[in-house]
């Protein structure tokens, strides 16, 4: 059997603000790698022994694969970094606070903006020091691939080529790959695993640190996908997601 895990960035500091944070580059709190190493500890008593581990250029997802990797004693494992793997770019909405804007916009313009498949939050303008096209980390990327906001459909438009061409691939002479990324762009990567639908695909939300797993036969055809950790748990921290954009 085959397979990989998805995990979602342990609590950063603007979680806890409950701020939009997108691609702008915030740490983890002390929940946050708490998070990151309970997450190691129980892939490491379930017996997960990764062969490679892909994460994004946010260190809110490099660090909580590092803390991970650690508790299982697996810090040696090759690690690929990738832009393409970071979150779902919140243009102009970055560091703005979800309920503050809830209560100025509404809870569903703000629940459009988190999770509506195919429209984006308002846009950078090309001058705004925000732009990626400042960031000397995507020096190499070019400049007509960054985007000034992104919508889900963006995201995995981006998010896809890379695992069609790079991870999904490695599954052919790899048992176990480890991927850490961001609430949004996994939510692309469930939603093309799965087969789920543009308008279901609004009511999926990940929690923080949660190790989710998935099965694969030798012909890599998907076989079972699981979340680890207590069902109860699990539920009432995808509510906490959810009701991030209420006032």
């Amino acid at each position: 059997m085959k397979r990989i895990v998805l995990l979602r960035h342990g609590e950063s500091q603007w979680n806890r603000e409950n701020k939009f944070t997108g691609w702008t580059d915030v740490d983890l709190t002390e929940k946050g790698v708490e998070e990151a190493v309970e997450a190691g500890k129980i892939m490491k008593e379930k017996g997960f022994l990764f062969d490679k581990a892909y994460t994004s250029y946010l260190k809110r997802a490099v660090k909580t694969l590092n803390f991970a990797l650690d508790q299982m004693d697996q810090d040696w494992i090759p690690v690929e970094k990738n832009w393409r793997l970071n979150e779902k770019h919140y243009g102009a909405l970055q560091g703005l606070n979800k309920s503050e804007t809830a209560a100025k916009y509404g809870e569903d313009q703000v629940l459009i903006w988190r999770r509506s498949y195919d429209i984006p939050a308002p846009a950078l303008s090309p001058e705004d020091p925000r732009n990626p096209r400042f960031d000397i980390r995507y020096k190499d990327v070019p400049p007509a691939e960054l985007p000034e906001t992104e919508s889900l459909k963006d995201t995995i438009d981006r998010i896809l080529p890379y695992w069609k061409k790079e991870i999904f691939p490695a599954l052919k002479d790899k048992d176990q790959i480890l991927v850490v990324a961001h609430g949004n762009s996994l939510r692309g990567i469930i939603k093309y695993l799965k087969g789920i639908s543009d308008e279901t695909i609004v009511s999926l939300n990940l929690p923080t640190a949660i190790p989710y797993v998935f099965d694969f036969d030798q012909d890599l055809n998907l076989i079972n996908d699981y979340f680890l950790g207590d069902p109860e748990k699990i539920k009432k921290l995808m509510e906490a997601v959810a009701n991030q954009g209420k006032k």
